[in-house]
């Protein structure tokens, strides 16, 4: 792997599996109920000029990043719901990339969307504790991924938590903050 694709990918690309217990399910979803506190470690001590700080060369800052974050987890949460409250729903897109060239992603303070994906998983997490396998099994239409169940989204948003964090903590590492 390139340098440049460890910087964009440091825990690798995302890479299905079929989930084939209840007990790795309920490791993707304690993945998922860790993403807030472990968001909030790796940066809890930032300044603004290191939250003003890209991950990587062209990539986005950490504000960004945790802005991201909540944009991205609260929709996942509706899409979950839709999921499991409809059939097979078309679940919307957003452009991420927009999104975080949006201005609030430059001026609204981290700690807003820390809060709100604190709150946002609380609720979500306990949704996911509360579904059954028939529920994970449940089908959806991504309009970017095609079809899919609640099983594909559980484990891209487990990946996704991961993924983000990572971003944060090897910036870390590399500035050594």
């Amino acid at each position: 792997m390139s340098e440049l694709e460890n910087l964009k990918y440091p825990i690798g690309r995302f890479t299905p599996v079929s989930i084939e217990s209840d007990e790795q399910r309920a490791s993707l979803v304690r993945t998922i109920a860790e993403c807030p506190r472990e968001l909030r470690a790796a940066v809890d001590s930032f300044s603004d000029e290191q939250y003003d700080t890209p991950y990587r060369e062209g990539g986005w800052t950490v504000r960004q990043l945790v802005h991201h974050i909540f944009d991205s987890h609260c929709n996942a949460y509706i899409r979950f719901r839709l999921t499991i409250t409809q059939d097979n729903p078309l679940v919307n897109a957003y452009d991420e990339a927009v999104w975080a060239e949006l201005e609030d992603s430059f001026s609204v303070p981290p700690s807003v969307s820390l809060d709100l994906t604190e709150g946002v998983h609380r609720r979500w997490v306990a949704t996911l504790e509360n579904m059954s396998a028939e529920d994970f099994a449940r089908p959806l239409q991504h309009p970017e991924n095609g079809p899919m169940t609640c099983d594909g989204l559980l484990q891209m948003y487990a990946w996704h938590s991961l993924h983000h964090v990572r971003h944060i903590t090897a910036l870390s590492e590399r500035m050594e903050w």
